[in-house]
């Protein structure tokens, strides 16, 4: 089964990141990495840049609405994630417990990530689907 595990932080803990040195921060998560490609669940890990250089389309109104970051109230960003092939959700809340970016206002959201195979299979879209996963080697 597939999981993302998704970091959070509140803007006080993303703050306090700037007092980290950036080579010892990447060694640790360096470190993690190295764990998980080991035991074989790494399938995806991505760090994400600041909020401020990202966009927000709200869709509240008619015509959808394009902000600029930060998003307005801002407690918790999104900052980066992994996709783990484990065989529980148990597993991933092992890995997630595991992982070095902690402290107060740190958090890290686990999700199953569905999979194609849960769709009905006679839909025209998931064929679709299938198909190019299939060309592109992702089934």
């Amino acid at each position: 089964m597939k999981y993302m595990l998704i970091f959070r932080a509140t803007d006080e803990a993303a703050a306090s990141m700037g007092d980290v040195d950036l080579d010892e921060m990447i060694e640790t998560v360096g470190k993690f990495n190295q764990e998980l490609i080991r035991a074989g669940v790494l399938l995806a890990a991505e760090g994400l840049a600041d909020a401020s250089e990202g966009v927000v389309v709200d869709y509240s109104s008619e015509a959808p609405v394009v902000s600029d970051g930060p998003y307005g109230e801002t407690k918790e960003l999104f900052f980066g994630f992994y996709i783990l092939n484990v065989a529980s959700k148990e597993e991933a809340v092992e890995w997630a417990r595991r992982q070095p970016l902690t402290g107060p206002g740190f958090k890290t959201e686990i999700r199953r990530v569905t999979e194609i195979d849960e769709f009905p299979q006679d839909n025209e879209w998931i064929k679709k689907e299938r198909a190019w996963r299939e060309a592109n080697g992702q089934l």
